[in-house]
């Protein structure tokens, strides 16, 4: 089998409500870019990469599909089903920028299954449970507002939340108590800073709240900063913007600067690479977040594959975000039922394309 033609397309992906960030970053949209990889075989697989905007992590969207555009056409006559061969091919056309070759590491992996006759979470090693747990995001705003969402997520049946931090210290403080007050028996609340805070400020709040059942994730914006917080306070700490590489991941390990990570697809180069981190992930005894940093139905598929291909006591937590919002391109998405949901079964990403919804390609490389 060989790749014949890639075709990039840019959707956009309303949200189901504004998404808040610490230092005002919000987002009521994304950007999304859609791959299709052709291959002489007559199967079609998809990608997909979403970056949440232009300053969140180094990636944005007219630079995924920039770097497409310069990394197809290297493509073109390479055997999609061999990965790790298709990933070196990318890494010798363009350096760095993981995320412009995820949406096209996504599309091969799409097309080894649909070959293969196999679902993806098969591949990737087979699936753990019959569903998976989702967690439920909640936006900044007042004490109140925020334990009101965590009372209406929890009943529409999820049992984890996200709560958005990474302000003024004072106020989050009061956010976290007014949320670990209302938290219940067998429900996990991870407060994620976002990496907003200062390391003074981060330290101020993990000791204001060092008492309550709550996680902290990612409080300062480098690496140094989160391990001097890590080493004030026992509560449980989980890395996410920070943890982008094998390597990264090997030293936080090393220096015992987390007890879990946030493994984001797009951050790290697409499934290929995000596999290895799992696989690693798991022999050194590490749960994992299996999300991305944005996205609609391709990457929100993709992402339920892998975390149902994971043991489940190494599934710290999956978004639920990817499974609300549609990008109407594509049908057989997971969907949400009393805040979990279940991979397809069918070959591949297991979902069919609407291909009459695409539009143009910003990019076509034959």
């Amino acid at each position: 089998m060989k790749i014949v033609r890639v075709g990039a397309y840019r959707v956009d992906l309303p949200r189901e409500r504004t998404y808040r960030l610490s230092g005002g970053r919000t987002s009521s949209s994304f950007d999304t870019t859609v791959v299709r990889v052709e291959s002489d075989a007559g199967l079609v697989g998809l990608g997909e990469v979403c970056p949440f905007g232009a300053a969140y992590l180094p990636a944005y969207a007219a630079g995924a599909r920039t770097g497409i555009a310069e990394v197809a056409p290297h493509l073109i006559g390479e055997d999609p089903r061999q990965v790790e061969r298709v990933n070196q091919t990318m890494d010798m056309a363009l350096k760095g920028h993981p995320y412009v070759k995820s949406a096209l590491d996504m599309a091969c992996w799409d097309l080894l299954g649909q070959a293969a006759g196999m679902a993806l979470s098969t591949l990737l090693g087979g699936r753990f449970g019959d569903d998976v747990e989702l967690y439920q995001t909640i936006p900044h705003g007042t004490p109140d507002a925020m334990r009101a969402g965590l009372v209406e997520a929890r009943a529409e049946g999820y049992r984890r939340f996200q709560p958005k931090v990474g302000g003024e210290p004072d106020t989050d403080i009061e956010r976290i108590i007014a949320l670990a007050a209302e938290r219940r028996d067998g429900e996990v609340v991870v407060v994620d800073a976002n990496g907003g805070w200062l390391a003074h400020e981060a330290m101020r709040v993990v000791g204001a709240v060092g008492d309550l059942d709550i996680t902290i994730e990612q409080p300062c914006a480098t690496y140094e900063a989160c391990l001097a917080v890590r080493r004030l306070t026992d509560l449980p700490l989980v890395l996410d913007e920070v943890i982008d590489s094998v390597e990264a991941l090997l030293h936080a390990h090393a220096d015992g600067a987390m007890d879990a990570i946030n493994l984001k697809l797009s951050k790290l180069g697409g499934m290929t690479r995000a596999r290895q981190i799992r696989d690693l992930c798991v022999a050194l005894g590490l749960p994992m977040t299996i999300e991305d940093s944005g996205g609609g139905d391709i990457i929100g598929t993709a992402v339920a594959h892998l975390a149902q291909a994971t043991p489940e006591k190494y599934r710290f937590g999956v978004s639920s975000g990817f499974f609300k919002v549609k990008l109407n391109t594509t049908e057989g998405a997971p969907r949400i039922a009393q805040g979990r949901v279940s991979a397809p079964i069918g070959p591949g990403l297991g979902l069919r394309l609407r291909a009459e919804t695409l539009g143009e390609p910003v990019v076509d490389v034959t």
